[in-house]
């Protein structure tokens, strides 16, 4: 059964059963007043480009959505309303939060029915960079679920915060107009990914960095000598990216908005959908640059943003950066981990087409979404997830509500880099260690919305 078959049979079930059990926890917020912020799911028109204009649905007509700013620890209420024609719901990417409020409607959290509002209640923990998003299936429909502009930066800040930067921007990376591409060869050819399956993919006509192509919107305009902290963020349904800011690096102090224990300075950056990055960029280098995909078809598509110095003008430069492979490890320790109480093994792989579906079926240990088997967690334990993956596309797993450690990638041993969301490389394998010190249901899955709709989901449930 396919994501969005399941969706349809049991969502309106369960979303029952959810608001039934939360109801007088619901009452009691709705009765407590206005809520601390509120967003509206709704349809839009963006122009991304002179005379290139995207219909679309997204958070307060704007792409990205407002920017929410909320403080650790601190209680908060959220009112969602859909005026979209479709139910949705919204989810709090990387946070430590309550089944319920996580918006997630495989772990319980209700669907938000067309033409109603919801009102999510938590207490935002752990501090970063973190975002938020969509988590409806989309199926074969490439206009909903994270293929639309349901995205948003949500920065929880810390109780104290030393900002040692003189400038902030916040960048979310998002590709437009997705189209089936059916033949492998052109699949290939027309994504960042270089995907090795068997159906069908999703290739696109467009880019943006936040809102414009590159050269449509203003620039980022910046002062020598200034340190400024980029806020990247990969929201797009299925592409990977790798960035480059020419005559310039990036010195990487947080991924996924946990500070990683050995930041390190690198030319290259690599995004897998749903990652973030925190990165320092000293302006040491007068000039008008693009910051944009190290792809030159991507940056056709618009994957760029304009860097402009002051007091200078003229065409933005591009060189290409050397050959980089991206590592993980570089930025954590090179002792290993302390053991976990246990090992959970996950192996995933495609099947290829079922039923006469476009697009390949994805397996976790040989079973797709949602047959596939739950993984029973005891509270305050820590376990390790031996992640394998045994086909040719990259995938960014995403743990919902926990945090995770790296600690090793293939038989190379690290440890203190924290993650919500991981890459794995085809035919790679990946060890995570986690501890279930949140109780409720807790959703693993490919963070590619192609993949997740097709069967690559997993549920971790407490004892």
């Amino acid at each position: 059964m396919k994501r969005r078959d399941f969706l349809a049979s049991a969502g309106v079930v369960l979303a029952g059963r959810t608001l039934k059990a939360m109801m007088p926890a619901q009452a009691a917020a709705q009765a407590a007043g206005k809520a601390d912020h509120s967003l509206r799911i709704e349809p839009c028109s963006i122009e991304i480009a002179p005379g290139v204009t995207i219909k679309t649905t997204a958070f307060n007509g704007q792409v990205p959505g407002p920017l929410l700013k909320l403080r650790e620890g601190v209680p908060v209420t959220i009112d969602v309303t859909n005026a979209s024609n479709v139910a949705d719901l919204t989810h709090w990417h990387g946070l430590a939060i309550d089944s319920l409020n996580d918006g997630a409607m495989e772990e319980g959290s209700p669907m938000i029915a067309p033409g109603k509002t919801h009102r999510y209640s938590f207490t935002p923990k752990p501090s970063g960079t973190r975002w938020y998003h969509t988590h409806a299936g989309a199926g074969d429909n490439l206009a909903l679920g994270t293929y639309s502009g349901q995205f948003g930066f949500l920065l929880i800040e810390p109780k104290e915060n030393p900002a040692p930067w003189d400038m902030e921007v916040n960048l979310a990376i998002h590709h437009w107009e997705g189209s089936f591409v059916p033949m492998v060869e052109t699949m290939r050819a027309m994504s960042a990914n270089v995907p090795q399956t068997n159906g069908s993919d999703v290739g696109y006509k467009y880019a943006t960095i936040n809102s414009h192509m590159l050269g449509a919107g203003e620039p980022i305009r910046v002062k020598q000598g200034q340190r400024v902290l980029m806020r990247l963020l990969n929201a797009s349904a299925t592409e990977n990216v790798v960035l480059a800011l020419p005559g310039h690096t990036f010195k990487v102090i947080a991924m996924d908005g946990n500070s990683v224990p050995a930041p390190k300075s690198v030319e290259v950056l690599s995004l897998a959908v749903a990652e973030r990055v925190d990165a320092i960029v000293e302006m040491n280098a007068p000039g008008v640059w693009v910051l944009g995909s190290t792809l030159e078809s991507s940056r056709k598509q618009g994957l760029g943003v304009v860097i402009e110095y002051a007091g200078r003008k003229g065409q933005p430069v591009w060189k290409d950066p050397k050959p980089a492979d991206w590592d993980y490890t570089i930025f954590g320790l090179a002792t290993p981990a302390p053991s976990a109480y246990k090992s959970i093994e996950l192996t995933f792989r495609d099947i290829g087409p079922q039923k006469g579906s476009k697009f390949d079926t994805w397996t976790i240990n040989n079973k797709a979404w949602p047959d596939a088997d739950p993984v029973m967690l005891q509270e305050g334990r820590k376990y390790r997830l031996v992640l394998r993956n045994g086909s040719g596309d990259q995938h960014p797993i995403h743990l919902h509500r926990h945090t995770f450690e790296i600690t090793s990638i293939g038989d190379k041993f690290t440890s203190g880099v924290r993650k919500d969301t991981v890459n794995i490389m085809p035919l790679d394998t990946v060890e995570v260690d986690f501890v279930a010190d949140n109780p409720g249901d807790t959703l693993l899955h490919c963070h590619q919305q192609l993949h997740m709709d097709y069967g690559f989901m997993m549920l971790f449930k407490y004892a």
